[in-house]
C-alpha cells in the first residue's frame, strides 16, 4: 500500500497527537475538554477505518431469486459492529463533552477562573 492509500491512518495519528497535546499543555479547562473531544474523534475514526473491508457489502442476506436466478456463493460481508460501537461511542463522547463544560462552568461560578494553575493557586 502506498503513503497515499494508508491516509485515513495518518489522520488518525494527526488528530490522535493534537488531542494529545491539547490535552496535556494547556491550562484552560475548555481547551484540555476540546483537546479530549479531538482525541476521542480520532479514536472513532480508527476504529471505522479498522471496520473498512475492501469490496465488502453489507450484511443482508439476499435471496437467490434476487439476482435474476444465479445463486449468490462468494459474498464478502463487511463487519457492523465497530461501526455500531463507534455510534455509541459518539453518544458517550457527547455526554462526556457535556458533563465536562458544565463542571467547568461550576468550577468558574467557584473559583472565578477556568485556568488549571490559578485554580490550583487559590485551592492551596
Amino acid at each position: 500500500m502506498t503513503a497515499l492509500g494508508l491516509f485515513n491512518y495518518w489522520a488518525v495519528i494527526v488528530l490522535m497527537m493534537i488531542g494529545f497535546y491539547t490535552l496535556i499543555a494547556r491550562g484552560n479547562l475548555v481547551k484540555k475538554l476540546m483537546g479530549l473531544s479531538i482525541f476521542q474523534t480520532s479514536v472513532i475514526m480508527m476504529y471505522v477505518s479498522f471496520g473498512k473491508v475492501a469490496g465488502g457489502t453489507a450484511p443482508i442476506l439476499i435471496e437467490a431469486g434476487d439476482h435474476g436466478g444465479e445463486a449468490v456463493e462468494h459474498v464478502l460481508y463487511s463487519n457492523p459492529i465497530p461501526h455500531v460501537l463507534m455510534l455509541t461511542a459518539i453518544v458517550v463522547g457527547v455526554a462526556t463533552l457535556a458533563l465536562g463544560l458544565s463542571l467547568v462552568v461550576r468550577i468558574h461560578e467557584a473559583y472565578g477562573t477556568i485556568e488549571e494553575d490559578e485554580i490550583e493557586d487559590e485551592s492551596l
